[in-house]
């Protein structure tokens, strides 16, 4: 079959998030063909180039979020640009000018609205509301040749502005004042500029046999309009929640109430709409799924499918017997704020009182220039928490705590550097999903962990857990585990045998195939797909389509087997008595 795969910011760009997946999914899926919709954020990201691309994928279709201007919004197959207008509002017709006029009016009448799941009541009619009126701009724009020009327009900003001095409006929104409008107006127009891509026709989505949305918002949305205009089904994953980071990566510009309130609800309705529409939705774990369940999203259609990750190059660490020093531990990742490595360190120095000959290895680089600069905050509290220490008056102090990078002589690989303890700490106060605890399952190595993210649902009782920003309970863990080599092997153990049945790339595979298969093989053929041999792909006709018989018709009527051909004639109307009489 063939699969649209859309992306935003992420695969093929060599810069791209969640590249890594994408890449293995469609290795891994060679028997299917692969069409790529990517969305780029930055000319840099652009300029750095794709990763090396299989020969399963067909086609490459690209077009930036990172600029308004009209001469750069293009959509551009296989990197040379050409393709779509951008839609000056002047350039539209008295009638176009009324249709987005009254479109736009309704989008923004539902967000200004507020939010809520569009099963509560009358959020349902605000959800619906909210759809009419984005397909609506989606048929303008396909009409008009874009519509980038207008949702930038005066027009817009004027619209906006109506619908949030309307009645029933946000109170924030109704504090707004024109420069806010100006900043939401932009945001909208960014988000929307799916609208104006020709990427909607027989020769591309509308080829596809199935959508597959690697994250929600811009990215699904070409998804939702491939559906409203050629009825391709759509898949959408989430291996992070993008409505939760859309809250989380909100800039100083848009830092005012009215800007946050605004945009938030239309990011709610945008991810309603969407996981309303989508045939499937597959989480990447249980946190994902509660989001996509407050935001409307049907129980029935979800199934979870956990990320796949390499577990070959841990292999050699997790079958060898452990010569991790039996005081050691270590923890392992990027260096910023949000993997509190400050308590961390209070934890360790009260492991030191248990067990003063334990070591902690902290192994990893900074994250930015605000990783850099924790990093050498946790240096200075580390100097200070554990002055230099020496065995005896002609020897040379050392300190308990080391800071180390892979590829450095005591950590030359990933895997070495989980080998190199005997527990490995995760001390995040927030985390997505937890990349790092699953390689240390993957090591066989027992974990203790702080509960924030999926961190329970991945450890599933083979590891310790404990709350975050909790010094003394991180301390207890570790003592308890350092103090206890029976129960590391045991957990050690255990936490590799569910990696390795859970979190694979294999798994990851067959679990998006049987769900490519289940989609496709149920959802209305559309038309007959042939193979370069002639013959019909897997899936081109329906199951009924090889019994006899006509199934497109009236519906036919259920005889009991075996009933005589007179029995199904026309009856026979019956002559009245009185009237045979007379005759």
């Amino acid at each position: 079959m063939r699969i649209g795969l859309l992306t935003e910011g992420g695969y093929p760009y060599v810069s791209g998030d969640a590249g890594l997946w994408c890449d293995r999914l469609v290795r891994g899926l060679h028997q299917h063909e692969f069409d790529i919709y990517a969305l780029s954020r930055s000319r840099s990201q652009e300029d750095d180039g794709w990763v090396p691309l299989p020969p399963q994928v067909g086609r490459v279709r690209t077009a930036p979020l990172w600029t308004a201007e009209d001469d750069a919004w293009r959509s551009h197959p296989k990197g040379a640009r050409g393709g779509a207008a951008a839609g000056d509002e002047r350039a539209l017709g008295r009638r176009a000018r009324r249709r987005f006029a009254e479109c736009y009016g309704e989008l923004v009448g539902a967000v200004s609205a507020g939010t809520g799941a569009p099963s509560e009541g009358a959020s349902a009619d605000l959800a619906d509301r909210f759809g009419t009126a984005l397909y609506g701009l989606a048929e303008l724009a396909r009409e008009e040749g874009g519509l980038i020009g207008a949702l930038r327009s005066d027009t817009a900003v004027r619209t906006l502005e109506r619908a949030c001095r309307a009645p029933g409006a946000l109170r924030t929104a109704r504090e707004a004042r024109v420069p806010e409008l100006l900043i939401v107006t932009a945001q909208l127009e960014r988000a929307l500029r799916p609208l104006s891509l020709d990427w909607y026709g027989d020769d591309a989505l509308g080829a596809a046999d199935l959508c597959h949305a690697t994250a929600g918002g811009p990215a699904a949305l070409p998804g939702l309009l491939a559906r409203h205009f050629c009825d391709v089904p759509l898949l959408v994953t989430e291996y992070g929640v993008q409505l939760r980071s859309h809250y989380l990566t909100l800039g100083p510009d848009t830092a005012a109430p009215a800007v946050r309130a605004l945009l938030g609800a239309f990011h709610s309705r945008l991810a309603a709409e969407v996981y309303r529409r989508a045939e499937i939705l597959t989480p990447g774990n249980s946190h994902a799924r509660r989001w996509q369940e407050r935001c409307g999203a049907d129980r029935a259609r979800i199934r979870t499918v956990y990320p796949g990750m390499d577990a070959t190059r841990f292999a050699e660490v997790g079958e060898a017997p452990d010569r991790a020093a039996p005081d050691t531990l270590v923890w392992v990742g990027r260096v910023e704020p949000a993997k509190d490595l400050i308590s961390l360190l209070h934890a360790f120095a009260e492991v030191r009182k248990e067990e003063p000959k334990a070591r902690l290895r902290i192994i990893g680089a900074p994250a930015g220039p605000d990783g850099a600069s924790y990093l050498g905050h946790c240096r200075a509290l580390a100097a200070q928490l554990f002055p230099d220490e020496a065995e005896g008056v002609h020897a040379v102090g050392d300190n308990p705590v080391s800071f180390e990078e892979i590829g450095a002589p005591e950590a030359p690989t990933l895997a070495e550097a989980y080998a190199g303890g005997a527990v490995v700490v995760l001390s995040s106060v927030v985390e997505g999903f937890p990349v790092g605890l699953i390689e240390a399952m993957f090591c066989g190595r027992a974990t203790v962990s702080t509960d924030v993210g999926a961190v329970v649902e991945v450890i599933g009782g083979t590891g310790l857990v404990v709350p975050p920003r909790n010094p003394r309970a991180l301390a207890e863990a570790c003592v308890a585990l350092l103090r206890d080599p029976e129960r590391r092997a045991r957990l050690g153990a255990a936490a590799r045998a569910r990696a390795l049945e859970l979190f694979t790339v294999e798994q990851n595979i067959a679990a998006f195939h049987g769900i490519y298969l289940q989609i496709v093989s149920r959802w209305p053929v559309r038309r007959v797909v042939l193979d370069e041999s002639g013959e019909p792909r897997p899936f081109a006709s329906p199951a009924e389509s090889h019994v006899p018989g006509h199934w497109t018709g009236p519906t036919a009527r259920v005889l009991p087997r075996g009933l005589p051909g007179w029995a199904t004639s026309t009856p026979v109307r019956a002559t009245p008595l009185a009237t045979a009489e007379g005759a």
